[in-house]
Protein backbone atom coordinates (compact mmCIF):
# COMPACT_ATOMS: atom_id res chain seq x y z
CA UNK A 1 0.00 0.00 0.00
CA UNK A 2 1.35 3.27 -1.33
CA UNK A 3 1.26 6.54 0.61
CA UNK A 4 0.58 8.33 -2.22
CA UNK A 5 -2.84 6.06 -3.44
CA UNK A 6 -6.23 6.97 -3.32
CA UNK A 7 -6.27 3.74 -0.72
CA UNK A 8 -4.39 5.23 1.91
CA UNK A 9 -5.08 8.42 1.96
CA UNK A 10 -8.74 8.46 1.62
CA UNK A 11 -9.78 4.81 3.61
CA UNK A 12 -6.93 2.44 5.55
CA UNK A 13 -5.47 6.31 7.39
CA UNK A 14 -8.92 7.34 8.12
CA UNK A 15 -9.68 4.56 9.70
CA UNK A 16 -6.19 4.01 11.37
CA UNK A 17 -6.17 7.36 12.94
CA UNK A 18 -9.98 7.26 13.80
CA UNK A 19 -9.46 4.04 15.53
CA UNK A 20 -6.45 5.30 17.57
CA UNK A 21 -7.80 8.17 18.81
CA UNK A 22 -11.62 6.40 19.64
CA UNK A 23 -9.11 4.21 21.83
CA UNK A 24 -7.08 6.73 23.14
CA UNK A 25 -8.49 6.56 27.00
CA UNK A 26 -5.88 3.00 27.17
CA UNK A 27 -2.34 3.40 26.23
CA UNK A 28 -2.54 -0.18 25.90
CA UNK A 29 -5.45 -0.71 23.32
CA UNK A 30 -4.37 2.59 20.99
CA UNK A 31 -1.08 0.86 20.74
CA UNK A 32 -2.30 -2.85 20.35
CA UNK A 33 -4.53 -1.01 17.38
CA UNK A 34 -1.36 1.23 15.77
CA UNK A 35 -0.19 -2.56 16.04
CA UNK A 36 -2.59 -4.46 14.25
CA UNK A 37 -3.00 -1.45 11.61
CA UNK A 38 0.82 -1.20 11.04
CA UNK A 39 0.80 -5.23 10.20
CA UNK A 40 -2.41 -4.91 8.01
CA UNK A 41 -0.43 -1.94 6.43
CA UNK A 42 2.73 -4.19 5.42
CA UNK A 43 0.45 -7.62 4.97
CA UNK A 44 -1.49 -5.77 1.96
CA UNK A 45 1.27 -6.11 -0.46
CA UNK A 46 2.03 -10.05 0.19
CA UNK A 47 0.12 -11.67 2.87
CA UNK A 48 2.73 -14.43 3.29
CA UNK A 49 5.51 -12.14 4.36
CA UNK A 50 4.14 -10.95 7.59
CA UNK A 51 5.20 -14.00 9.26
CA UNK A 52 8.87 -12.90 8.13
CA UNK A 53 8.40 -9.48 9.85
CA UNK A 54 6.48 -11.28 13.17
CA UNK A 55 9.52 -13.62 13.23
CA UNK A 56 12.23 -11.20 13.21
CA UNK A 57 10.35 -9.36 15.65
CA UNK A 58 10.08 -12.69 17.94
CA UNK A 59 13.44 -13.20 17.73
CA UNK A 60 15.24 -10.37 18.04
CA UNK A 61 12.80 -9.53 21.08
CA UNK A 62 14.68 -12.80 22.61
CA UNK A 63 18.00 -12.60 21.81
CA UNK A 64 17.83 -9.04 23.45
CA UNK A 65 16.39 -10.72 26.81
CA UNK A 66 19.54 -13.31 26.22
CA UNK A 67 22.13 -10.09 25.55
CA UNK A 68 20.56 -8.33 29.00
CA UNK A 69 20.39 -11.34 31.09
CA UNK A 70 22.98 -13.77 29.91
CA UNK A 71 26.78 -13.60 31.15
CA UNK A 72 27.88 -14.15 27.26
CA UNK A 73 26.35 -10.31 26.46
CA UNK A 74 28.82 -10.22 23.76
CA UNK A 75 28.05 -13.78 22.48
CA UNK A 76 24.47 -13.34 22.34
CA UNK A 77 24.69 -9.86 20.48
CA UNK A 78 27.10 -11.21 17.84
CA UNK A 79 24.57 -13.73 17.20
CA UNK A 80 21.65 -11.53 17.09
CA UNK A 81 23.64 -9.31 14.56
CA UNK A 82 24.42 -12.53 12.21
CA UNK A 83 20.85 -13.64 12.33
CA UNK A 84 19.50 -9.89 11.25
CA UNK A 85 22.05 -10.08 8.95
CA UNK A 86 22.13 -13.94 7.27
CA UNK A 87 18.19 -12.69 6.95
CA UNK A 88 18.83 -9.82 4.82
CA UNK A 89 21.88 -11.43 3.27
CA UNK A 90 19.66 -14.13 2.02
CA UNK A 91 17.17 -12.10 0.50
CA UNK A 92 18.63 -9.41 -0.79
CA UNK A 93 21.91 -11.05 -2.43
CA UNK A 94 21.17 -14.34 -3.19
CA UNK A 95 20.83 -13.98 -6.21
CA UNK A 96 24.18 -12.34 -6.88
CA UNK A 97 25.15 -16.31 -6.38
CA UNK A 98 22.99 -17.35 -9.09
CA UNK A 99 19.75 -18.18 -6.19
CA UNK A 100 16.28 -17.56 -8.06
CA UNK A 101 12.83 -16.98 -7.44
CA UNK A 102 13.61 -14.95 -4.46
CA UNK A 103 11.43 -12.18 -3.51
CA UNK A 104 12.53 -9.52 -2.08
CA UNK A 105 10.08 -8.44 1.72
CA UNK A 106 9.67 -4.73 1.35
CA UNK A 107 11.41 -2.70 3.75
CA UNK A 108 13.28 -5.58 5.06
CA UNK A 109 16.64 -3.68 4.72
CA UNK A 110 14.97 -1.33 7.70
CA UNK A 111 13.54 -3.26 10.02
CA UNK A 112 16.89 -5.54 9.95
CA UNK A 113 18.89 -2.38 10.42
CA UNK A 114 16.68 -1.12 13.30
CA UNK A 115 16.65 -4.00 15.34
CA UNK A 116 20.66 -4.27 15.36
CA UNK A 117 20.88 -0.76 16.48
CA UNK A 118 18.30 -1.89 19.09
CA UNK A 119 20.51 -4.76 20.38
CA UNK A 120 23.57 -2.90 20.22
CA UNK A 121 22.05 -0.11 21.96
CA UNK A 122 20.74 -2.56 24.51
CA UNK A 123 24.13 -3.85 25.16
CA UNK A 124 25.41 -0.70 25.79
CA UNK A 125 23.02 0.39 28.18
CA UNK A 126 22.08 3.53 26.79
CA UNK A 127 18.11 2.54 26.20
CA UNK A 128 15.83 0.09 29.00
CA UNK A 129 14.23 -3.43 27.56
CA UNK A 130 10.62 -2.71 26.95
CA UNK A 131 7.44 -4.54 26.83
CA UNK A 132 6.90 -6.35 23.38
CA UNK A 133 4.26 -4.62 22.83
CA UNK A 134 6.23 -1.43 22.58
CA UNK A 135 9.02 -3.28 20.58
CA UNK A 136 7.07 -4.29 18.12
CA UNK A 137 5.37 -0.84 17.63
CA UNK A 138 8.84 0.38 17.42
CA UNK A 139 9.61 -2.14 15.16
CA UNK A 140 6.39 -2.04 12.49
CA UNK A 141 5.12 1.27 12.75
CA UNK A 142 3.89 1.89 9.69
CA UNK A 143 5.08 5.07 8.48
CA UNK A 144 8.80 4.05 8.68
CA UNK A 145 8.32 0.19 8.11
CA UNK A 146 8.93 0.29 4.44
CA UNK A 147 11.70 3.06 3.63
CA UNK A 148 12.62 4.61 6.78
CA UNK A 149 13.86 6.81 8.12
CA UNK A 150 16.15 4.57 10.68
CA UNK A 151 14.70 5.90 13.29
CA UNK A 152 16.64 5.16 16.55
CA UNK A 153 15.12 3.11 19.31
CA UNK A 154 16.43 6.00 22.33
CA UNK A 155 14.34 8.13 20.72
CA UNK A 156 11.25 6.23 19.52
CA UNK A 157 10.60 3.74 22.38
CA UNK A 158 10.82 6.64 25.59
CA UNK A 159 8.05 8.07 23.76
CA UNK A 160 5.90 4.74 23.15
CA UNK A 161 6.03 4.49 26.76
CA UNK A 162 4.77 8.16 28.01
CA UNK A 163 2.82 8.36 24.80
CA UNK A 164 -0.97 9.86 25.60
CA UNK A 165 -2.92 8.98 22.18
CA UNK A 166 -5.37 12.47 22.84
CA UNK A 167 -2.74 14.58 24.13
CA UNK A 168 -2.07 17.52 21.94
CA UNK A 169 -4.63 16.68 19.48
CA UNK A 170 -5.02 20.41 18.31
CA UNK A 171 -1.80 21.32 17.42
CA UNK A 172 -0.17 18.08 15.94
CA UNK A 173 -2.89 16.81 13.65
CA UNK A 174 -2.92 20.00 11.64
CA UNK A 175 0.95 20.03 11.58
CA UNK A 176 1.25 16.39 10.93
CA UNK A 177 -1.40 16.85 7.88
CA UNK A 178 0.38 19.75 6.43
CA UNK A 179 3.45 18.06 6.10
CA UNK A 180 2.34 14.87 4.69
CA UNK A 181 0.51 16.95 2.51
CA UNK A 182 3.45 18.71 1.45
CA UNK A 183 5.65 15.54 1.10
CA UNK A 184 2.29 14.05 -1.18
CA UNK A 185 3.35 17.22 -3.15
CA UNK A 186 6.42 16.77 -3.85
CA UNK A 187 6.19 13.34 -5.00
CA UNK A 188 3.00 13.73 -7.25
CA UNK A 189 4.14 17.10 -8.50
CA UNK A 190 7.37 17.11 -8.61
CA UNK A 191 9.23 13.72 -8.23
CA UNK A 192 6.73 12.26 -10.62
CA UNK A 193 6.81 14.82 -13.24
CA UNK A 194 10.55 14.81 -13.48
CA UNK A 195 10.80 11.01 -13.74
CA UNK A 196 9.29 12.00 -17.74
CA UNK A 197 12.35 13.73 -18.21
CA UNK A 198 14.89 11.39 -16.21
CA UNK A 199 13.74 8.32 -18.09
CA UNK A 200 14.61 8.47 -21.02
CA UNK A 201 18.05 9.16 -21.13
CA UNK A 202 18.98 6.02 -19.13
CA UNK A 203 16.17 4.31 -20.98
CA UNK A 204 18.54 4.80 -24.13
CA UNK A 205 21.77 4.57 -21.92
CA UNK A 206 19.92 0.65 -20.78
CA UNK A 207 19.63 0.03 -24.48
CA UNK A 208 22.91 0.64 -25.37
CA UNK A 209 22.28 3.98 -27.63
CA UNK A 210 24.88 6.86 -27.89
CA UNK A 211 23.48 9.86 -25.69
CA UNK A 212 23.67 13.23 -26.38
CA UNK A 213 25.76 15.81 -24.55
CA UNK A 214 21.95 17.31 -23.85
CA UNK A 215 20.35 14.30 -23.77
CA UNK A 216 22.43 13.04 -20.85
CA UNK A 217 22.56 16.39 -18.81
CA UNK A 218 18.93 16.87 -18.77
CA UNK A 219 18.34 13.20 -18.09
CA UNK A 220 21.03 13.69 -15.11
CA UNK A 221 19.40 17.00 -14.03
CA UNK A 222 16.15 15.68 -13.77
CA UNK A 223 17.37 12.68 -11.68
CA UNK A 224 18.91 14.48 -9.16
CA UNK A 225 15.89 16.46 -8.43
CA UNK A 226 13.80 13.04 -9.12
CA UNK A 227 15.47 10.60 -6.25
CA UNK A 228 15.45 14.13 -4.09
CA UNK A 229 12.10 14.52 -4.32
CA UNK A 230 10.79 11.70 -4.16
CA UNK A 231 12.67 10.17 -0.87
CA UNK A 232 12.39 13.80 0.91
CA UNK A 233 9.01 13.71 0.04
CA UNK A 234 8.53 10.14 1.44
CA UNK A 235 10.35 11.34 5.00
CA UNK A 236 8.22 14.69 5.18
CA UNK A 237 4.92 11.77 4.89
CA UNK A 238 6.70 9.82 7.48
CA UNK A 239 7.19 12.43 9.59
CA UNK A 240 3.79 13.79 9.33
CA UNK A 241 1.83 10.73 9.23
CA UNK A 242 3.90 9.39 12.57
CA UNK A 243 2.98 12.98 14.39
CA UNK A 244 -0.59 12.15 14.04
CA UNK A 245 -0.11 9.68 15.96
CA UNK A 246 1.86 11.41 18.42
CA UNK A 247 5.54 9.94 17.61
CA UNK A 248 8.06 12.47 16.36
CA UNK A 249 10.79 11.25 14.17
CA UNK A 250 14.10 12.95 12.98
CA UNK A 251 14.54 15.41 10.42
CA UNK A 252 16.21 13.02 7.10
CA UNK A 253 16.76 16.07 4.37
CA UNK A 254 18.69 19.52 5.46
CA UNK A 255 18.53 20.92 1.81
CA UNK A 256 21.27 18.68 0.68
CA UNK A 257 21.85 20.13 -2.89
CA UNK A 258 22.88 23.61 -0.88
CA UNK A 259 25.40 21.52 1.13
CA UNK A 260 29.28 23.16 0.56
CA UNK A 261 31.54 20.15 0.52
CA UNK A 262 30.56 16.44 -0.03
CA UNK A 263 31.06 16.49 3.87
CA UNK A 264 28.30 18.59 4.62
CA UNK A 265 26.41 16.94 2.13
CA UNK A 266 26.20 13.64 4.45
CA UNK A 267 24.94 15.31 7.34
CA UNK A 268 21.94 17.17 5.16
CA UNK A 269 21.36 13.77 2.98
CA UNK A 270 19.21 10.59 4.70
CA UNK A 271 20.49 11.87 7.65
CA UNK A 272 19.10 8.54 9.73
CA UNK A 273 21.42 6.39 7.37
CA UNK A 274 24.56 8.45 7.13
CA UNK A 275 24.35 8.65 11.65
CA UNK A 276 23.83 5.04 11.35
CA UNK A 277 26.44 4.52 9.22
CA UNK A 278 28.71 6.52 11.26
CA UNK A 279 28.04 5.77 14.56
CA UNK A 280 27.08 1.50 14.16
CA UNK A 281 30.21 1.00 11.27
CA UNK A 282 32.36 3.42 11.10
CA UNK A 283 33.44 3.73 14.31
CA UNK A 284 33.25 0.89 15.40
CA UNK A 285 35.61 0.14 12.65
CA UNK A 286 37.61 2.45 14.32
CA UNK A 287 36.71 6.05 12.99
CA UNK A 288 39.68 8.08 12.01
CA UNK A 289 41.88 7.06 15.44
CA UNK A 290 45.04 4.88 14.79
CA UNK A 291 46.34 6.95 11.71
CA UNK A 292 45.39 8.35 7.99
CA UNK A 293 45.85 4.86 6.38
CA UNK A 294 42.73 3.46 8.56
CA UNK A 295 40.61 6.23 8.18
CA UNK A 296 40.85 6.27 4.38
CA UNK A 297 39.83 2.26 5.13
CA UNK A 298 36.96 2.57 6.90
CA UNK A 299 35.65 5.82 5.44
CA UNK A 300 35.67 3.55 2.07
CA UNK A 301 34.55 0.18 3.88
CA UNK A 302 31.81 2.13 5.27
CA UNK A 303 30.49 3.72 2.02
CA UNK A 304 31.05 0.85 -0.21
CA UNK A 305 29.07 -1.19 2.58
CA UNK A 306 26.58 1.78 2.17
CA UNK A 307 26.27 1.78 -1.30
CA UNK A 308 26.25 -2.44 -1.11
CA UNK A 309 23.31 -2.15 1.41
CA UNK A 310 21.31 -0.32 -1.61
CA UNK A 311 21.11 -3.40 -3.70
CA UNK A 312 22.82 -6.14 -4.90
CA UNK A 313 24.79 -4.82 -8.03
CA UNK A 314 28.15 -3.28 -8.28
CA UNK A 315 26.96 0.00 -9.92
CA UNK A 316 25.61 0.12 -6.34
CA UNK A 317 29.37 -0.44 -5.49
CA UNK A 318 30.18 1.87 -7.91
CA UNK A 319 28.41 4.71 -6.15
CA UNK A 320 29.62 3.75 -2.77
CA UNK A 321 32.79 3.93 -4.07
CA UNK A 322 32.28 7.47 -5.39
CA UNK A 323 31.36 8.63 -2.51
CA UNK A 324 34.05 7.44 -0.37
CA UNK A 325 36.50 9.09 -2.68
CA UNK A 326 35.05 12.08 -2.67
CA UNK A 327 35.22 11.92 1.10
CA UNK A 328 38.94 10.91 1.43
CA UNK A 329 39.45 13.94 -1.14
CA UNK A 330 38.08 16.31 1.19
CA UNK A 331 39.05 15.24 3.99
CA UNK A 332 42.75 15.39 2.25
CA UNK A 333 41.97 19.04 1.27
CA UNK A 334 41.15 19.74 4.89
CA UNK A 335 44.61 18.17 5.56
CA UNK A 336 46.82 20.44 3.21
CA UNK A 337 44.55 23.73 3.91
CA UNK A 338 43.15 24.16 0.78
CA UNK A 339 40.43 26.87 0.95
CA UNK A 340 38.40 26.96 -2.35
CA UNK A 341 35.58 29.41 -3.14
CA UNK A 342 32.10 29.41 -1.31
CA UNK A 343 30.73 29.18 -4.53
CA UNK A 344 33.50 27.14 -6.15
CA UNK A 345 33.56 24.24 -3.71
CA UNK A 346 29.25 24.16 -3.56
CA UNK A 347 29.35 24.09 -7.20
CA UNK A 348 31.70 20.71 -7.23
CA UNK A 349 29.76 19.24 -4.44
CA UNK A 350 26.85 19.07 -6.44
CA UNK A 351 29.04 18.50 -9.75
CA UNK A 352 30.22 15.43 -7.93
CA UNK A 353 27.03 13.91 -6.12
CA UNK A 354 25.14 14.45 -9.83
CA UNK A 355 27.94 12.45 -11.50
CA UNK A 356 27.91 9.89 -8.77
CA UNK A 357 24.18 9.42 -9.57
CA UNK A 358 24.51 7.98 -12.51
CA UNK A 359 25.32 4.28 -11.14
CA UNK A 360 22.64 4.56 -8.88
CA UNK A 361 19.93 4.88 -11.68
CA UNK A 362 21.70 3.52 -14.29
CA UNK A 363 20.55 -0.24 -15.04
CA UNK A 364 23.66 -2.00 -15.21
CA UNK A 365 27.74 -0.34 -15.74
CA UNK A 366 27.23 -0.65 -19.84
CA UNK A 367 24.54 1.67 -19.13
CA UNK A 368 27.19 3.62 -16.35
CA UNK A 369 29.63 4.00 -19.23
CA UNK A 370 27.68 5.29 -22.05
CA UNK A 371 25.68 8.10 -19.76
CA UNK A 372 29.29 9.15 -18.77
CA UNK A 373 30.24 9.15 -22.18
CA UNK A 374 27.26 11.22 -23.17
CA UNK A 375 27.32 13.47 -20.02
CA UNK A 376 31.06 14.02 -21.26
CA UNK A 377 29.86 15.01 -25.26
CA UNK A 378 31.90 11.43 -26.83
CA UNK A 379 28.62 11.06 -28.45
CA UNK A 380 28.14 14.47 -30.08
CA UNK A 381 26.42 17.58 -29.39
CA UNK A 382 23.15 16.90 -31.25
CA UNK A 383 19.87 19.74 -30.02
CA UNK A 384 16.37 19.30 -30.30
CA UNK A 385 14.89 20.05 -33.96
CA UNK A 386 12.84 22.44 -32.25
CA UNK A 387 15.73 24.51 -31.79
CA UNK A 388 17.50 23.65 -35.49
CA UNK A 389 15.43 27.00 -37.12
CA UNK A 390 16.83 29.05 -34.29
CA UNK A 391 20.45 28.62 -34.63
CA UNK A 392 21.12 29.38 -38.54
CA UNK A 393 23.99 27.45 -39.48
CA UNK A 394 24.44 25.33 -36.66
CA UNK A 395 22.86 22.15 -38.60
CA UNK A 396 26.11 22.32 -40.23
CA UNK A 397 28.35 21.58 -37.05
CA UNK A 398 26.21 19.40 -34.85
CA UNK A 399 23.55 16.81 -35.79
CA UNK A 400 20.11 17.50 -35.13
CA UNK A 401 18.03 15.04 -32.95
CA UNK A 402 14.62 14.87 -33.47
CA UNK A 403 13.31 13.85 -30.24
CA UNK A 404 10.01 12.61 -30.96
CA UNK A 405 8.24 9.83 -30.42
CA UNK A 406 10.12 6.51 -29.13
CA UNK A 407 11.30 6.31 -25.62
CA UNK A 408 13.54 9.18 -26.33
CA UNK A 409 10.41 11.84 -26.20
CA UNK A 410 11.22 15.04 -24.78
CA UNK A 411 9.30 18.29 -24.91
CA UNK A 412 12.39 20.98 -24.72
CA UNK A 413 10.31 23.94 -22.84
CA UNK A 414 8.39 21.56 -20.17
CA UNK A 415 12.01 20.11 -19.68
CA UNK A 416 13.33 23.54 -19.07
CA UNK A 417 10.46 25.15 -16.85
CA UNK A 418 10.54 21.79 -15.19
CA UNK A 419 13.99 21.76 -14.02
CA UNK A 420 14.09 25.42 -13.60
CA UNK A 421 10.97 25.20 -11.20
CA UNK A 422 13.20 21.80 -9.51
CA UNK A 423 16.28 23.39 -8.69
CA UNK A 424 15.21 26.79 -7.99
CA UNK A 425 13.04 24.82 -5.03
CA UNK A 426 16.50 22.82 -4.42
CA UNK A 427 19.05 25.50 -4.58
CA UNK A 428 16.93 28.54 -2.91
CA UNK A 429 14.20 27.37 -0.61
CA UNK A 430 15.09 26.35 2.96
CA UNK A 431 14.04 22.95 4.04
CA UNK A 432 10.52 22.28 5.27
CA UNK A 433 12.12 22.21 9.29
CA UNK A 434 13.37 25.48 8.30
CA UNK A 435 10.79 27.05 7.18
CA UNK A 436 7.98 29.59 9.28
CA UNK A 437 4.47 27.81 9.69
CA UNK A 438 3.44 31.34 7.22
CA UNK A 439 5.45 29.91 4.32
CA UNK A 440 4.69 26.32 5.09
CA UNK A 441 1.12 26.92 4.60
CA UNK A 442 1.51 29.14 1.45
CA UNK A 443 3.74 26.46 -0.13
CA UNK A 444 0.71 24.07 0.95
CA UNK A 445 -1.85 26.03 -0.66
CA UNK A 446 -0.20 26.78 -3.83
CA UNK A 447 0.32 22.95 -3.92
CA UNK A 448 -3.10 21.50 -3.21
CA UNK A 449 -4.74 21.89 -6.76
CA UNK A 450 -1.57 20.29 -8.77
CA UNK A 451 -1.63 17.30 -5.45
CA UNK A 452 -5.21 17.07 -5.66
CA UNK A 453 -5.34 16.80 -9.51
CA UNK A 454 -2.17 13.84 -9.55
CA UNK A 455 -3.57 12.02 -7.12
CA UNK A 456 -7.33 11.38 -8.30
CA UNK A 457 -6.57 11.65 -11.85
CA UNK A 458 -3.07 9.80 -11.93
CA UNK A 459 -4.50 6.24 -13.42
CA UNK A 460 -2.36 4.54 -10.93
CA UNK A 461 0.06 5.77 -7.93
CA UNK A 462 3.87 5.35 -9.04
CA UNK A 463 5.82 3.61 -6.11
CA UNK A 464 8.62 5.51 -4.36
CA UNK A 465 11.92 4.89 -5.75
CA UNK A 466 13.21 3.74 -1.89
CA UNK A 467 10.66 1.09 -1.90
CA UNK A 468 13.15 -1.46 -3.94
CA UNK A 469 15.59 -0.50 -1.40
Amino acid sequence: MLFNSKLFVLGFLPVALGGFLLLGRSRRLALLWLLACSLFFYAWWRPELLLLLLGSIGVNFAVAGLVLHSPHTRLWLALGICLNLCLLGWFKYAGMFGVEGIILPLGISFFTFQQIMFLVDLSKGEIDPPPLLDYACFVAFFPHLISGPLVRPGHILPQLKMLEPREGISSRLPAGFELFLLGLAKKLVLADGLAHFAGPGFAAAARGEPISLIEAWVALLAYGLQIYFDFSGYSDMAIGLAQLFGIRFPVNFRSPYQAGNISEFWTRWNITLSSFLKDYLYIPLGGNRHGEGKRVRNLLITMLLGGLWHGAAWRFVLWGGLHGLFLVLHGWSRRWHLRWPKGVSWGLTLLCVLLAWVPFRAQNLAAVAQMYRGLAGLNGLAVPALLAPLLPGLGHIVPVLPWLGDARSISLPQSVMMLALGWFIALCLPSLDHMSERRRSLALISSLAFTAQALFFAPSAIPFLYFQF
